[in-house]
C-alpha cells in the first residue's frame, strides 16, 4: 500500500480531514469526490486510488463534511445532496493541493462517485483551467444542473449496465455537455460494483483516462 500522510484542508469555517499519497515522480494528482453517506474511507474509492498510485498518480481522498456535519446528515440528509456546498469544499481543496510542494505545478484531475460525481463537474466548471480530466463512477452528474454546459474537462461516465436509472440521468446529462465526454458500461455491474472484477476494470478505466490527460506540462 502506498504510505499516506493524514491532513487538514482550510474550508471557510470548516476543517477538514484527508488522506494523501504521493508515489515517487507523480505525475498528476486526482482528488476523490466521495458520494452521499460515505467518506474517505471508502472501500471502493480507496481501491481505486491505490491502482492510480500504482500507475504514478498522486491521489487526495478527503471527507467532505466535518463530523459533526456528519452527524446531521446521518438524521437529516441535509448536507448529502447539497451540491453548491460540496463542490465549494471540493474547490477548497483544489486550492489546498496547488500550494503543497509534493505535486507543486501537476495537473490536477477529479473522480467523483454517486453525488461526488456531481459536485466534480460543478467544481470543473468554475476551474476549467484548473481541472484538466473528470471521471465519474455511478455518478449523478445530472446534480450539477446547468454547470454542466461550463465543464472543459475531458469527462469520463463510468455506470453499471445493471444500473438503469443511473444510466438514463448519465445519457441526459451528455447530451447538456459541451466537452468531450463518453461514457463506459461495466457489464453486469450494479450501482455499487460488486460484481467480480468489475472495480477492477473501473480502476483500469480510471487509470488510462487520467494518464492520458493528465500528462505533466512540459510533455503535453
Amino acid at each position: 500500500m502506498m504510505p499516506e500522510q493524514e491532513v487538514r484542508i482550510p474550508a471557510g469555517n470548516a476543517t477538514l480531514e484527508g488522506s494523501l499519497s504521493v508515489p515517487k515522480d507523480a505525475r498528476a494528482v486526482v482528488i476523490f469526490v466521495h458520494g452521499s453517506g460515505s467518506s474517505r474511507h471508502s472501500p471502493r474509492n480507496r481501491f481505486v486510488a491505490q491502482a492510480l498510485n500504482n500507475a504514478g498518480l498522486a491521489t487526495l481522498l478527503f471527507d467532505l463534511l466535518t463530523p459533526e456535519e456528519e452527524v446531521i446528515d446521518i438524521h437529516t440528509r441535509q448536507h448529502r445532496f447539497n451540491i453548491d456546498l460540496l463542490a465549494e469544499r471540493l474547490g477548497s481543496a483544489t486550492e489546498w493541493i496547488s500550494r503543497q510542494p509534493a505535486v507543486n505545478g501537476l495537473r490536477v484531475g477529479y473522480f467523483g462517485s454517486s453525488t461526488g460525481g456531481g459536485a466534480a463537474l460543478v467544481a470543473a466548471a468554475f476551474r476549467p483551467d484548473q481541472i484538466s480530466a473528470v471521471v465519474s463512477r455511478g455518478g449523478r452528474p445530472d446534480l450539477a444542473g446547468t454547470a454542466l454546459e461550463d465543464v472543459r474537462a475531458p469527462t469520463l461516465l463510468i455506470v453499471g449496465s445493471q444500473d438503469d436509472v443511473v444510466i438514463r440521468l448519465n445519457r441526459d446529462a451528455m447530451a447538456q455537455m459541451r466537452c468531450k465526454v463518453e461514457l463506459k458500461l461495466i457489464p453486469g455491474a450494479t450501482h455499487l460494483f460488486e460484481e467480480p472484477g468489475a472495480l477492477e476494470e473501473v480502476a483500469q478505466l480510471a487509470s488510462d483516462w487520467f494518464g492520458g490527460r493528465l500528462q505533466p506540462p512540459s510533455v503535453s
